[in-house]
């Protein structure tokens, strides 16, 4: 009996705070309105013949409490119907939706007493809106019951999971990738004050390991790696597959699900997540049964598995919508001055930053970031076991702007705000959580190979099969030489004359299709489609004479990759070394490339879906710096530098991931000791079985016909 009076007297007093706090808030919300409806000329809460300050008060208490219930109510319905609307124009939207909820708000005023332009409504909501939700956590923040409710709300949740749904005391694991960041990048922010979060955790005993990538350190080969325990014929971001026809983008939708599909057969289960998991922002799903933003999930049909569904919980918010799009418009300026600055004082290395690429970055940076990590919280207040998400900020940010200065910097210090934010969240989660940070690969600096040289890789690909080339390659010292080795090795070849644009006479067959020319960072791949097999260097030499010569004597060059009739595949090397694939040693021509370059290749060369020409950019050790194939100044997907150098960040609590003196090689083998943990942490994790994926109805946009050309895409 004294137990249920003790509860039934609990709840009505956690009613009255309640009710006290909402009265509060709609207060604090009239006199914001009152104050500036005072200061704004545009906007009046007053009649034409003016009124008393108590009857101008009541109207704006009126209007206060119209537009919150507004907010409440209807703002969900549109966020709801809006869906379908791309999300960058869902985020230049929110202000002016808001803003039309205020004038809603007025009209509804009685005897016509409230009224604003339309430009001052966007003001005078996002004022209003912030304010509200400003004092609403102010009241909330001593009061622990009350913060949890409001966290439940912001991450679009009404309720805890039921108590029996979790495992009581057994703690979960929170997965947080940071998309880019290699170990290099991520101890000097720690050394600079950047990251004041991770460095505390580091002081309390928190594991920071290395990890080696494998050839392809890219997000796609290693997310695929860490998420499902196989990277198996992942060979690039971008590769064609002679078999299908097919050019695999690894951040388009249909060729996610593909991926995702083939590792699933290869592993027999579905992934990290199956048991009880939430995927957040990554290109793949991991068998979670809770997705937001999940790429390989966009290409399915379906309400469920609509990739901005993710979106509904956050932006239902109109507090959230408003404050992430502020965050928006302030990015985009950010980077329009960050750009010019970098134009006015001459910074080299640059890209170009024009365009479209300032909403792009604003999304990845505020939008996506702000979506994920309110997701991550909601998974942690519903007690999930395992939840895997990815914060891509910095690697979008490092293409354009650098992996080092000042731009970088200012995003590493706000990913260390939204990792301390779910680390106070997850002290109000119903079970306790492990928080692990990872990355995927690094990035290396340096000048783009068109840069640096005057044409790009498929220029100089071109210039030595002795097809025809820009003018303004031809005139590049590089362009010059390929193109005059290419027509005496074809002159030598034949024992014929050519004419100055490298054609031979007529008697000739008609000349094959042009190759296949990609690029993933300072990795390219140079297939030929009309050969349905993976060609030899004894083949490519009678087609091409020059084309191999040419790319492995370039200056920005490392080395290539090709197959042998006589020695099963090569490697050769600018300074002319030649080394089969079966002798390969880190202390042989790849030596500057560091330990486990030799492992990396010779695994990438047992793929199925090898190019026929593996080309590798040059590496400075001394400057740690590259060349990409596409127009980044920080790049990754090859072999170099910081690229292939990621980390994980663990709880001493975890077991160590590697014994001592051993390496953590590989994005399968950090699958493995994710596993590890996840079976320390809850309990042996019985995988689901195969999770099916139904194949794209949009499958079709990936099938690359042979004579098309290959449309670069820089999203990685």
């Amino acid at each position: 009996m004294g137990d249920g009076r003790w509860g039934g007297a609990d709840r009505w007093r956690s009613a009255g705070r309640t009710v006290a706090r909402v009265l509060v808030v709609w207060g604090v919300s009239t006199l914001t309105m009152l104050l500036l409806a005072g200061l704004l000329p545009d906007f009046q809460l007053q009649s034409a013949d003016g009124d008393s300050f108590t009857r101008t008060a009541l109207t704006a208490a009126t209007a206060a409490g119209a537009f919150g219930l507004l907010g409440a109510l209807v703002w969900p319905l549109i966020v709801r119907a809006l869906l379908l609307v791309p999300a960058l124009v869902l985020g230049l939207l929110v202000f002016f939706l808001n803003g039309s909820l205020l004038l809603v708000a007025l009209w509804l005023i009685p005897d016509g007493r409230g009224a604003a332009d339309p430009e001052t409504a966007v003001v005078v909501a996002a004022v209003m809106s912030a304010v509200a939700s400003a004092t609403s956590t102010a009241l909330a923040v001593r009061d622990d019951d009350a913060y949890r409710r409001r966290l439940y709300r912001l991450t679009g949740r009404t309720r805890p999971r039921d108590p029996g749904d979790t495992a009581g005391s057994v703690p979960g694991t929170v997965f947080l990738q940071l998309d880019g960041v290699g170990h290099h990048v991520l101890r000097g922010a720690v050394a600079d004050g950047l990251m004041p979060t991770v460095a505390g955790w580091l002081d309390t005993g928190h594991r920071l390991t290395p990890w080696r990538t494998d050839w392809s350190s890219q997000t796609g080969a290693s997310q695929l790696g860490i998420l499902h325990g196989s990277n198996e014929d992942v060979p690039a971001f971008r590769w064609y597959e002679k078999d299908t026809g097919r050019l695999m983008v690894s951040n388009r939708p249909a060729s996610a699900v593909e991926l995702q599909r083939r590792a699933v057969r290869r592993t027999g289960d579905g992934g990290l997540l199956t048991v009880d998991g939430a995927s957040r922002g990554n290109l793949f799903s991991g068998g979670a049964d809770q997705l937001a933003l999940v790429l390989s999930m966009a290409a399915r049909r379906g309400r469920r598995n609509r990739s901005r569904a993710g979106y509904f919980a956050y932006f239902s918010d109109p507090a959230n919508a408003v404050r992430t799009a502020g965050s928006l418009v302030t990015e985009c300026f950010r980077e329009m001055y960050q750009s010019t600055r970098a134009l006015l004082r001459r910074e080299t290395p640059r890209v170009s930053r024009g365009g479209t690429y300032p909403f792009v970055r604003a999304f990845a940076t505020v939008v996506e970031r702000d979506v994920v990590v309110s997701a991550v919280m909601g998974d942690m207040l519903a007690g999930r076991t395992a939840v895997y998400a990815d914060l891509v900020a910095y690697d979008e940010v490092a293409h354009h702007s650098g992996p080092h200065g000042r731009d970088t910097d200012q995003v590493l210090a706000r990913l260390d705000r939204a990792i301390g934010l779910i680390a106070t969240v997850a002290e109000h989660a119903p079970r306790p959580y492990r928080i692990v940070l990872l990355s995927d690969h690094g990035q290396s600096p340096g000048e783009t190979f068109e840069s640096a040289y005057g044409l790009t890789l498929k220029d100089l690909v071109r210039a030595g099969c002795g097809l025809p080339v820009p003018r303004r390659v031809r005139r590049t010292r590089s362009g010059s030489e390929a193109r005059d080795a290419a027509r005496d090795a074809l002159r030598s070849a034949l024992h014929r004359p050519v004419d100055e644009s490298g054609e031979t006479a007529r008697e000739l067959p008609a000349r094959p299709s042009e190759p296949v020319v990609l690029a993933s960072g300072n990795l390219g791949l140079v297939s030929f489609p009309d050969v349905p097999h993976r060609m030899t260097r004894e083949e490519i030499d009678r087609r091409h004479p020059a084309l191999l010569r040419t790319l492995a004597h370039h200056p920005g060059v490392g080395f290539v990759l090709v197959a042998s009739a006589e020695h099963g595949s090569v490697v050769i090397a600018r300074d002319g070394a030649e080394v089969p694939v079966t002798e390969l040693a880190d202390g042989g021509p790849l030596a500057v490339f560091g330990r486990g370059a030799a492992r990396a290749v010779r695994r990438t060369d047992g793929f199925p879906h090898v190019a026929d020409i593996m080309v590798n950019s040059m590496y400075d050790p001394a400057t740690g710096t590259v060349h990409a194939f596409e127009e980044q100044i920080g790049s990754h997907g090859g072999l170099g530098g910081e690229q292939s150098h990621a980390f994980l960040l663990s709880p001493p609590d975890l077991s160590p991931p590697v014994g001592a003196g051993e390496e953590l090689v590989g994005a399968e083998q950090v699958h493995q000791v994710l596993r590890r943990w996840l079976r320390e942490s809850s309990g042996p994790q019985v995988p689901l079985g195969p999770v099916e994926i139904a194949p794209s109805a949009d499958a079709s946009e990936s099938l690359l016909p042979v004579d098309d050309p290959v449309a670069p895409d820089k999203n990685h």
